[in-house]
């Protein structure tokens, strides 16, 4: 079960179910997801349909709604802002902005093919190719990134279609893929087993010293396996104090991931 608006529900079958999948929503078991449930969901008229069947209950009026790790002034300040910024309309989509976007990495992209195809694999226009290869690579990431929000369209429909486009066609790979490991970062930022982007190879990954101990903590049995990686740092990748990371070993995690 977990909380929305102070209303409980079971949504112990329809997880199986879930068009984010079970993760995202087993992440917030037994805890208040109505943060989550308004971050998530742009037609929540509809899916509230959906809420009725598997309403159990409410909360009692003095059971608190909210995480008990968090702050109560802070979720109602953070709350109250997204409501003044939604008014204010700085979450609607420009839509020519966006298809600016997405014709200038269709040009990066032919540019860096065609510099190959008429000059040749000489060095310069090898290295020009590779430059514009590139960049069309990042900036595909980062606009499939936005359609994968549904910050583009305002129909999930058109923002999944041109996602499907933009990663699976141009960049090799899968929509669903991303979706389910991305929602579970937004759902659980920063939660070790929880937040995927945690969630490194242990045998190429070094996250930290902090973070390491309190592995060893959770994992009974491998605390000299964990230990072992502790000292031996082959990529320092992750600070949990200094949030710092690595472009070129997350791209690195991100392909070793795809594949297994």
């Amino acid at each position: 079960w977990l909380v929305i608006d102070r209303k409980v529900y079971d949504v112990s079958r329809f997880s199986k179910q879930h068009p984010g999948g079970s993760r995202v929503i087993s992440h917030y078991a037994g805890q208040d997801a109505t943060d989550a449930f308004v971050a998530f969901h742009n037609e929540k008229s509809l899916v509230k349909k959906y809420l009725r069947s598997l309403l159990i209950g409410e909360l009692a009026p003095d059971q608190p709604s909210f995480e008990s790790n968090k702050k109560k002034s802070l979720l109602e300040d953070f709350r109250e802002l997204r409501c003044t910024v939604e008014k204010m309309g700085l979450l609607r989509p420009n839509y020519f902005f966006f298809f600016l976007i997405f014709l200038h990495l269709l040009v990066l992209d032919a540019a860096s093919w065609l510099v190959i195809w008429y000059f040749g694999i000489s060095l310069v226009p090898f290295v020009a190719g590779m430059a514009f290869f590139t960049v069309a690579q990042i900036q595909m990431g980062w606009f499939q990134h936005d359609l994968g929000h549904c910050s583009v369209f305002r129909k999930p429909r058109w923002n999944r279609l041109l996602q499907i486009v933009v990663i699976n066609v141009l960049k090799g790979l899968p929509a669903s893929w991303w979706n389910h490991l991305h929602n579970q970062h937004h759902a659980k930022p920063n939660c070790f087993r929880k937040d995927p982007d945690l969630n490194m190879h242990p045998l190429l990954f070094s996250l930290g010293k902090t973070l390491s101990v309190e592995v060893s903590m959770r994992m009974p049995g491998k605390a000299e396996l964990t230990l072992s990686l502790t000292h031996y740092n082959i990529f320092s990748f992750f600070s949990l104090e200094r949030r710092r990371r690595s472009s070129c070993l997350t791209i690195t995690s991100t392909s070793i991931s795809s594949v297994s």
